[in-house]
């Protein structure tokens, strides 16, 4: 059956490559979108000794999972003060890259509830604005730096938008996810297919020495390729259950996105097993052939990274994850899941 993947993003990679900003940017006069510590770590100095009269301001105050609660005044301040900017430098984690993702999609009112209206009707839509980003992650996560995709919280109405821009040029728990999300997902391909199985061994082979090790600079090298090729695998799948399962365990019992998101990997396996041969023959490929017993390995890896896999770890009852599981599975992401449709 045919296939589509599509991923315009020029990627550089390798120590080093932040010296490269400023043969990037062209000239280009750029705002820096980075996490509080930045300065305290020495990397804004260091940001700005590279980029010189290329910079024209830094962002620094994100917090994680970006809410509407403060991008607002961020936004619209964003937009008063750096609409002649011609490009956004995001350095950081996820957290970093969405809201850097957020501010560079201006609105004809230059207003941010105008954004928010536009993405809570969940079309596509053409920005009346829009600044080209280039993302420099220092986290091996979230492969936001190669997706077209943010997430912006709203808390407070109990509430996740998905922006996705086409034009958009805790970590290693998120980087598995990924992988396996696009794995056991319908819009599943065979080049995503390829990524997926290079990113989800990568991840189960380096991730606990790296934990023992992190001032390894090989195993960080490569933690950082494998997010990186988790996000090309979901860039064109999108994600799928474990993830809508995730959006409300972050929103009501604040659980991070990466443990929040890996969590149910296990359980969600076991569903997927036997939905599809197709999908199992790639699943079988991350686990050494052995499908019956991955399920398992899973569980066993993800306590040796300190991740507990079961509901009431978190203070969730069995009423509760039932229900939880059942909404995630009519969640815009839950349908993309191989196992939607079958009966548990």
């Amino acid at each position: 059956m045919p296939h589509r993947y599509y991923n315009p993003v020029a990627i550089r990679f390798g120590a080093g490559t932040l010296e490269d900003l400023p043969q990037v940017l062209r000239g280009r006069r750029a705002v820096v979108v980075t996490f509080p510590e930045a300065a305290a770590l020495g990397l804004e100095a260091r940001l700005r000794s590279i980029l010189g009269d290329l910079l024209v301001a830094v962002e620094d105050r994100i917090e994680p999972n970006p809410d509407v609660s403060y991008l607002a005044a961020m936004y619209e301040r964003f937009w008063r003060a750096h609409s002649q900017a011609d490009a956004v430098v995001a350095v950081g984690g996820g957290s970093a890259i969405d809201t850097a993702k957020a501010l560079m999609v201006g609105t004809a009112s230059g207003r941010f509830d105008e954004l928010v209206g536009l993405l809570a009707r969940g079309t596509p839509f053409v920005p009346a604005r829009v600044k080209p980003l280039i993302a420099v992650p220092t986290t091996a996560g979230t492969g936001s730096e190669v997706t077209p995709w943010a997430t912006i919280w709203d808390r407070a109405a109990g509430k996740k938008h998905s922006l996705h821009q086409v034009g958009v040029d805790d970590g290693g728990l998120d980087a598995l996810s990924h992988a396996l999300e696009s794995v056991w997902n319908v819009n599943a391909n065979p080049i995503s297919d390829t990524f997926a199985i290079a990113a989800a061994r990568e991840v189960l082979a380096t991730l606990p020495a790296l934990l023992g090790r992190l001032d390894d600079r090989d195993l960080r090298a490569r933690m950082a390729l494998a997010a990186l090729k988790a996000g090309l695998a979901f860039s064109n799948t999108k994600t799928a259950l474990a993830h809508s399962i995730s959006y409300e365990m972050t929103l009501r019992f604040g659980l991070p996105h990466g443990i929040a998101c890996s969590f149910t990997l296990p359980m969600v396996l076991e569903r997927a097993a036997g939905a599809d041969p197709g999908r199992d023959a790639v699943l079988g490929a991350i686990f050494d052939g052995d499908l019956a017993g991955a399920p398992r390995k899973l569980r066993e890896f993800l306590a040796r990274v300190g991740v507990k896999t079961e509901f009431a770890d978190y203070g969730v009852t069995d009423e509760d994850s039932h229900r939880m599981v059942a909404n995630a599975l009519e969640g815009v992401r839950g349908k993309n899941f191989i196992g939607a449709g079958v009966a548990r």
